[in-house]
C-alpha cells in the first residue's frame, strides 16, 4: 500500500448503536481502517457490529464532515450490502482495511472556460463564495494567478465575490455550473462560429439537423451516422457494431451525435461523484444539458483504471457474487435489450420504449483527455446510455407515491435478469408531462444477470406496491417471455453469454412465470429469489441445489432444467398454499 496518513476517528460512544441486540462478554473491540480519498482512518468497532451500525458510527464521525447516510462500504473485493449482518459474517477482523464510498451531495460541479480558451471542471462545497473559486482558478495556470485580476461570469452575469455557490445553483437549477473566466477590464473576442455536420454513410434518405449560427435545419443526407476521428480533433468516439447486421434506430444515433456534438465543442465529460465506477455525463453542443452517461469498462469497480481507489479483483469477480470485472458494460446493454417493449422484440435497437423503461444503451469506443488516465491516453470502450430528465431518485422520497404499476415493471425486470444490486438510488423519479403521472427510470444495471442468486437485491421488497397482484396486463407480459429468445438475441448483438448465466436467466424467468401462474406478488417471488441473511441461503439456492443432488454427473442442461422445475413446482406450491391461508 502507498503511504498515506492515518488519522483516527472521534472516541466511539460508550453505548454502540446496533439494529441487532448482540452484545456478549465474548464480544470484543476491533480496530479497522477506512480507505477514502487517498487517505486511511482508525476506527473502534465490535465485531459483532451491524453493517449499519457502523455506517451510522461514520456518519457521526466530526472528522468525516461531508458524510452522508448514502454509503457504501467494501471489503476484500466485496460490498457489504446487507445492513443487517454483522461484520463478522463478512469475515472482517482486527486490522482490516475498509474501502469507503459516498455519495457528495453537498459537492456542485463547476466548470470552467477562460478566455484564454483553456476549460477545466472541479467540485466545491456549495458553501463556498465566488471568492474561493477564483483561488481554485489561481492554481489551475500562470494566466490567472492572481485572483484579484478574475471577472467570473455565469451566463452573462458578473459575480461577486461574496457570491455563495448555493445561491448561484438555486437561481440557474443547473446540474453544472458553467462559468467564465476573463481578465478585469479586458474585452474578449468571440471565437469564430463553427458549422456543425454529420458525415453519413451509405443507406436510405433522410432528413438530419444541420446547426449554423444557432439556426437548426433540415438536410437530406444518408441514414446511419458512423463518427470518425477527423485529423484536427483530440477525440473519438463511435459506435461498437461486432455484427454488420445490427441496426440501431435514429434515437441511439442522436444520442452518440449530440455526444459528438458536445466534444467537438470542447465540453469535457464531468465524472460523477457518485458510485463505486467511473461513470461520465456528457454534454451536449450548448455545453448547457447532459445528452449520455458513458461507463468505461477499465473504470468499473475494481478494474485496472478505478478511479475510486478500490483494490485490483485478483480473481477477476466483481463486487457482487457472480459478475466479472470488466462485463459491467456489456450488462449495462443486455438489461436495455432485453427489456422488451409490450408489442414485442424491437426489429431496430432503440426503436420504442421497453417495458421497464431502461434508457437506450449502446457499446461505444471513446477517447477523451477528459477520462482517467493513470498512464497514457488511450481508447476507451464502454457503454453509453442516454440521460434521462428526472426529478432525483427514489432514495429522495419515500416509496408511498410510486404508482404501483411503475414498481412492478422493474420488479420484472430485476427478477427476470437476477439483479444483484437494485437499491433505491439507481431508480430515477421522471413524469409524464400529459398527465402529470410520476414514472420510474431503471439504471445501473451493471451487475445484473450473475453467475449465481447469492447475491440478489431488490430495494422494491420492502415497499406498499411490491403486495399488490399483477395486473393483467403485466401477467401478459411475462407470459411473453422466453429466455431462449432472449440468449439468441444477446449473441446476435455480441455477448455468447455463459453457460452460467444463461442457467440464471432460465430460472429466474420460468420461476417469474410459474410463481405468476399461481397469483403470487412480488414480494412473494422476490423473497424466493433472496436471502433472508448473509449465510442463510435463499429458496431459489436451495432449489438449484436440491436439483444438482437430484441427478447424475454429466446430465444434460435440459434434464438439469427438468428437474429444477418440478422441484420448483413443489416448493411454490407449498408457498402458494401458506399465502392463500
Amino acid at each position: 500500500m502507498s503511504s498515506v496518513g492515518v488519522k483516527t476517528l472521534s472516541p466511539v460512544p460508550t453505548q454502540p448503536f446496533h439494529t441487532q441486540s448482540c452484545l456478549s462478554l465474548e464480544d470484543k473491540f476491533i480496530s479497522i481502517y477506512l480507505s477514502y480519498s487517498g487517505s486511511l482512518t482508525l476506527m473502534r468497532v465490535m465485531e459483532c457490529d451491524t453493517i449499519e451500525s457502523v455506517k451510522f458510527k461514520i456518519q457521526r464521525c466530526e472528522s468525516l464532515p461531508f458524510l452522508t447516510n448514502n454509503q457504501k462500504l467494501v471489503y476484500a473485493g466485496r460490498e457489504l450490502a446487507r445492513s443487517s449482518s454483522l461484520l463478522k459474517d463478512y469475515g472482517v477482523t482486527d486490522g482490516n482495511v475498509l474501502h469507503l464510498i459516498i455519495k457528495l451531495s453537498d459537492l456542485q460541479v463547476i466548470n470552467v472556460k477562460t478566455s484564454c480558451g483553456k476549460e477545466f471542471t472541479f467540485q466545491v462545497e456549495r458553501g463556498r463564495d465566488v471568492g474561493y473559486i477564483k483561488k481554485r482558478i489561481a492554481k489551475r495556470g500562470e494566466d490567472f494567478a492572481d485572483a484579484e485580476e478574475q471577472e467570473i461570469v455565469c451566463k452573462g452575469e458578473r459575480l461577486e465575490d461574496q457570491r455563495l455557490i448555493d445561491d448561484i445553483c438555486s437561481k440557474h437549477s443547473d446540474a453544472v455550473v458553467h462559468l467564465f473566466v476573463r481578465k478585469r477590464h479586458v474585452k474578449v473576442q468571440r471565437r469564430p462560429l463553427e458549422l456543425s455536420i454529420l458525415a453519413t454513410e451509405s443507406g436510405d434518405a433522410e432528413k438530419i439537423d444541420v446547426v449554423k449560427e444557432g439556426a437548426v435545419r433540415k438536410y437530406d443526407t444518408i441514414q446511419q451516422v458512423v463518427l470518425r476521428k477527423p485529423p484536427d480533433r483530440d477525440f473519438i468516439l463511435e459506435p461498437v457494431i461486432v455484427n454488420p447486421k445490427i441496426r440501431l434506430a435514429s434515437e441511439i444515433w442522436d444520442m452518440i451525435n449530440s455526444t459528438y456534438d458536445g466534444l467537438d465543442r470542447g465540453n469535457y465529460p464531468i465524472r460523477s461523484v457518485e458510485g463505486t465506477g467511473g461513470a461520465y455525463f456528457m454534454l451536449d453542443s450548448m455545453g448547457q444539458k447532459y445528452v449520455s452517461v458513458f461507463k468505461p469498462i477499465d473504470e468499473e469497480p475494481m478494474a485496472v483504471n478505478n478511479p475510486r481507489g478500490l483494490p485490483l479483483s485478483l480473481d477477476g469477480e466483481g463486487l457482487k457474487k457472480g459478475t466479472i470485472v470488466g462485463q459491467g458494460a456489456l450488462r449495462e446493454v443486455a438489461a436495455y435489450i432485453l427489456d422488451h417493449p409490450i408489442s414485442g422484440r424491437r426489429s431496430l435497437l432503440g426503436d420504442g420504449n421497453g417495458f421497464a423503461g431502461v434508457p437506450p444503451t449502446f457499446m461505444v469506443k471513446c477517447l477523451h483527455k477528459g477520462f482517467y488516465h493513470p498512464g497514457d491516453l488511450t481508447a476507451k470502450i464502454g457503454s453509453m446510455q442516454m440521460f434521462v430528465e428526472n426529478s432525483g431518485s427514489c432514495e429522495d422520497m419515500g416509496p408511498g407515491a410510486f404508482p404501483v404499476k411503475e414498481v412492478h415493471k422493474i420488479s420484472v425486470l430485476d427478477m427476470r435478469l437476477a439483479n444483484a444490486d437494485r437499491h433505491a438510488g439507481n431508480i430515477l423519479l421522471g413524469m409524464v408531462e400529459e398527465n402529470e403521472q410520476a414514472v420510474l427510470i431503471p439504471i445501473d444495471h451493471g451487475y445484473c444477470l450473475p453467475t449465481s442468486f447469492e447475491d440478489c437485491t431488490f430495494e422494491w421488497l420492502y415497499w406498499p406496491q411490491a403486495r399488490k397482484p399483477y395486473s393483467a396486463e403485466t401477467v401478459k407480459y411475462i407470459n411473453s417471455l422466453d429466455a431462449e429468445e432472449d440468449i439468441a438475441l444477446l449473441k446476435f448483438h455480441g455477448w455468447d453469454l455463459p453457460v452460467e448465466c444463461s442457467r440464471i436467466l432460465r430460472i429466474s424467468t420460468v420461476l417469474l412465470k410459474k410463481g405468476t401462474a399461481r397469483g403470487l406478488t412480488p414480494f412473494t417471488i422476490g423473497n424466493i429469489m433472496c436471502r433472508e441473511s448473509l449465510n442463510k441461503e435463499s429458496v431459489i439456492e436451495e432449489i438449484v441445489q436440491a436439483a444438482i443432488d437430484s441427478v447424475l454427473p454429466g446430465t444434460s442442461e435440459a434434464t438439469f432444467l427438468e428437474s429444477v422445475s418440478e422441484i420448483m413446482d413443489q416448493r411454490l406450491d407449498e408457498i402458494a398454499s401458506i399465502s392463500l391461508l
